[in-house]
């Protein structure tokens, strides 16, 4: 006998949207089905047959529709790995270009700091070796001072060497010229003491 209530019904409202319905009578219900038989109407043998035909399209197409849902979870679950993994390399990329810009600035700060540290240095440096052109300048002058002084010092010593040396020689010349007188005869001795005391006059003059 015929059941109106395993006729297919519509969907309910609150189906969520995206899903495939699912029919409330199932293979099994068509293959067991049994109308009610009247005059002159449908043979037994063709409705059981397509009523199984129909069951067994039904069967075949809930199956195929189980696959295609698991397949479209699995592409789901898939697509979401992949949005996943897109993600995450987004987030990796702009935390590589954050890196990158951070880094960079480092090494612009760190290229200024060295640069003002070798300039300084060679401020520094520079400085110095002014200062000690400064200090050797003021050696050689005053080596320069200290040798006239040396030149100064040494041409007095020559001068009163050579005075010296000419008083040594008159002296000696005077004390050999007194030998001569001494041996001398007695009678010549006045006039050669006059003519000493003229010698002597002259030179003191």
């Amino acid at each position: 006998m015929f059941d109106p209530a395993l006729s297919p019904q519509p969907p309910p409202s609150d189906t969520v949207k995206g899903e495939t319905p699912r029919m409330n009578v199932s293979p099994l219900d068509l293959r067991q089905q049994r109308f009610r038989t009247r005059l002159n109407g449908f043979d037994k043998v063709e409705v059981a047959a397509f009523l199984t035909a129909v069951a067994d399209d039904y069967e075949q197409s809930l199956r195929e529709t189980d696959k295609l849902r698991q397949e479209l979870a699995k592409m789901e679950a898939v697509l979401n790995e992949h949005r996943e993994g897109e993600k995450n390399l987004r987030n990796t990329l702009l935390t590589a270009q954050r890196l990158s810009d951070e880094m960079k600035e480092h090494a612009d700060q760190e290229g200024k700091r060295i640069i003002r540290e070798a300039e300084g240095r060679a401020s520094l440096l520079l400085e110095k070796a002014q200062m000690r052109l400064e200090d050797m300048q003021r050696d050689i002058d005053a080596l320069g001072l200290k040798r006239r002084e040396v030149e100064t010092t040494l041409e007095a010593s020559i001068q009163t060497l050579r005075h010296t040396l000419e008083y040594v020689r008159e002296r000696a010349d005077r004390e050999a010229d007194d030998k001569i007188l001494l041996h001398r005869p007695r009678q010549a001795a006045e006039p050669a003491a006059a003519e000493m005391t003229s010698l002597d006059q002259a030179r003191s003059r």
